[in-house]
């Protein structure tokens, strides 16, 4: 009798194999409040590694870590008009503590353009206290009416950056800046997602904002998830919380600011973007466990595992050893096939007399024998192989599953069956993107003819990109 497999497939009904595979790999269980997660450790370790990466590359870009709290007076939210109007639908409110009725109510962080602008007011004084550039990671919450795990939750985790320049022109390249080097490096070169970069029409832009910068990635159903933002502020929140600076010519001045962020909705683009009928696919340069090694069976593989883990982890592999000879190897190959960990490295004791292992690729499939004295030498090279091998597939994936088209109708036909469409924006304009959005079809961005962002949402050869998303 066939074995039943272990995960709905993927054309059967996709969004119930995201919720198995969710449950099979230990990533996530839903919380007791409808709406958030519990994310367990094994889907805690790629959000730390997620926020390893990110982090090195937001310092790098000059920015520091700090924190703000998680309650912010509600009549914070009211001064900027455009952001409390945007948020409002998801807003939780506090109204009673320790007992009693408060004063005034208080808004559990959604975002924290408003509390941080109220500091950023008392922290600026003059141009020699600028640029500041401000990131904290924190948990956040907008009441979620369709929740899916890591996808859209009530609560969910995120880094958050914000910072205040004496120009536009330097907050628009440093909102370029986190949007190139910091976002789109990390998800094309660590994640492995081929995502577009642009720009969002006025209709899909941020709460507040005068721009959003955005990616895009094409998840395996065909819908299009936003990966990441970052917003160039204007001086919207600077005129609503009196946050200037006095010019080197003696002038008080608002400051231009920025604000951009990533989360744990990254999870659920990573399972999204690369994992199949079998698990995950985990990134080698992600991956918490780039190797796995196990014991079949018997004392003396037991002791080589060990051995050659050690000599691995030397090796600068992040490496787990599976001596669990007490659960069925079977049972034990098929756990780590669906965590997606790259590579895995089998042992027993026909191995042992033949001098090899049985290395198996999860990424590319396929097991062959390997000398085990061979693997650390071996295995560094394989594992570029295999993050490279998944960033194009990607992208094969998102350029065979594009088409360009001319008419409204055309674009919606294209989205409807699990495909992304690109059409002029001159001939889409505000009108066509209302009429696509009564379809649930949005313009998740927009670029230039040559891939670039455009400068302006009318500058000339602008195409939107339209597809369903998440």
């Amino acid at each position: 009798m066939a074995k039943a497999p272990v995960l709905t497939p993927q054309a059967e009904d996709f969004p119930r194999w995201y919720q198995d595979l969710i449950n099979k790999a230990e990533l996530a269980d839903n919380g007791p409040v409808r709406g958030t997660m519990v994310i367990r450790p094994y889907g805690y370790g790629l959000w730390e590694r997620m926020q390893q990466e990110v982090d090195a590359r937001i310092k790098g870009a000059g920015a520091q870590n700090a924190y703000f709290p998680l309650f912010i007076p509600q009549s914070y939210l009211t001064r900027e008009a455009e952001h409390v109007e945007g948020f409002a639908p998801e807003l939780a409110v506090v109204t009673h503590g320790g007992g009693k009725e408060l004063e005034e109510p208080v808004v559990v962080r959604p975002t924290s353009e408003t509390i941080i602008n109220e500091y950023f007011s008392k922290w600026v004084q003059s141009y020699r206290d600028l640029p500041l550039l401000i990131n904290q990671w924190a948990n956040v919450v907008r009441w979620e009416m369709r929740p899916r795990v890591f996808l859209r939750t009530s609560e969910f985790l995120w880094q958050e950056g914000h910072t205040a320049h004496a120009t536009y022109e330097d907050a628009r390249d440093y909102a370029a800046r986190i949007h190139h080097e910091v976002y789109a490096d990390f998800m094309t070169n660590v994640l492995g997602i081929d995502v577009v970069l642009g720009r969002k029409t006025a209709r899909e832009r941020f709460a507040g904002a005068i721009n959003t910068l955005t990616l895009e990635g094409m998840m395996r159903d065909g819908k299009a998830l936003q990966m990441g933002t970052s917003h160039e502020l204007g001086q919207n929140f600077a005129k609503a919380f009196d946050t200037r600076y006095l010019s080197k010519e003696g002038s008080r001045e608002l400051v231009w600011q920025t604000s951009w962020g990533v989360s744990t909705r990254m999870v659920g683009g990573l399972i999204m973007a690369h994992g199949d009928d079998n698990g995950l696919r985990i990134p080698p340069r992600l991956a918490p466990v780039q190797v796995v090694v196990l014991a079949i069976k018997g004392e003396d593989a037991v002791a080589k595992v060990r051995e050659v883990g050690d000599k691995l982890a030397a090796a600068g592999i992040r490496v787990q050893v599976d001596d669990r000879t007490d659960t069925p190897f079977g049972r034990r190959a098929v756990d780590w096939e669906l965590k997606g960990v790259p590579v895995r490295i089998e042992i027993g004791p026909r191995d042992l007399a033949a001098g090899t292992a049985m290395l198996a690729r999860r990424i590319p499939g396929g097991k062959e024998p390997v000398a085990i004295d061979a693997l650390p030498g071996l295995l560094p090279a394989l594992l570029e192989e295999d993050q490279a091998l998944l960033l194009r597939q990607s992208r094969e994936q998102r350029e065979e599953r594009t088409t360009d088209v001319r008419t409204v109708q055309e674009a919606a036909e294209a989205a409807a069956a699990g495909n992304w469409a690109r059409i002029p924006w001159a001939d889409l304009g505000p009108e066509g993107e209302a009429e696509l959005a009564e379809d649930a079809v949005s313009v998740r961005c927009l670029v230039a003819e040559d891939g670039s962002v455009p400068e302006t949402e009318d500058a000339p050869g602008t195409i939107a990109v339209v597809a369903r998303s998440y």
